[in-house]
């Protein structure tokens, strides 16, 4: 599994309902086993400066790829990128992460 991770900030406190707005079109894309659009709550010690965060979970790399192919990702974008500041992603395979299982 993929586990796709995007973290996004506003370029002012007037744009994050546009931007939240942009991102909640990727929800509806269907390649996604898990696709959430969350809203950072900032208690974070040592550093809040992410506003939003786009966390995806895809069966495979196939899938995240159709995923990026889908009509809606590039509106996603072309709406986001002109009033976001900053967009930092990472993707990795969640079958090779090394973890620790509770239980």
């Amino acid at each position: 599994m993929i586990r796709h991770i995007v973290f996004f900030t506003a370029r002012s406190d007037e744009d994050r309902a546009a931007i939240e707005a942009g991102l909640s079109l990727l929800t509806v894309i269907p390649h996604a086993l898990t696709l959430e659009v969350g809203t950072n709550v900032k208690k974070d010690q040592l550093g809040n400066e992410v506003d939003f965060v786009v966390y995806g979970e895809f069966a495979d790399e196939a899938a995240l790829a159709a995923y990026k192919a889908h009509p809606n990702y590039q509106i996603s974008i072309d709406r986001v990128r002109p009033i976001r500041e900053l967009r930092m992603a990472a993707d990795y395979d969640a079958d090779k992460a090394v973890r620790r299982v509770i239980g």
